[in-house]
């Protein structure tokens, strides 16, 4: 698993749920719009200090950017048993 194709998808779902642009949040975590965006592509490794800055923003913890969807639980809801 590349970890940065992982932190990529979750960055872009953390800030999609929140409903910001890149431009937004580039601008309230204090990056450029173009250094967020190639964090989005997984061209770019994201420093501690980076990711602490993204994950105060969007109200997450710094984990969540490196979390695997859990495919368990979306088998379980796709095949529940009544």
């Amino acid at each position: 698993m590349d970890l940065r194709e992982l932190f990529a998808t979750n960055l872009r779902r953390l800030r999609h749920a929140k409903g910001l642009s890149q431009d937004e949040l580039a601008l309230d975590a204090e990056i450029s719009r173009s250094y967020l965006s190639q964090l989005e592509k997984g061209k770019y490794y994201a420093s501690l200090k980076i990711i602490g800055r993204l994950a105060d923003v969007l109200g997450a913890e710094p984990a969540d950017f490196l979390k695997a969807k859990d495919r368990t639980a979306d088998t379980n809801a796709v095949h529940k048993v009544p």
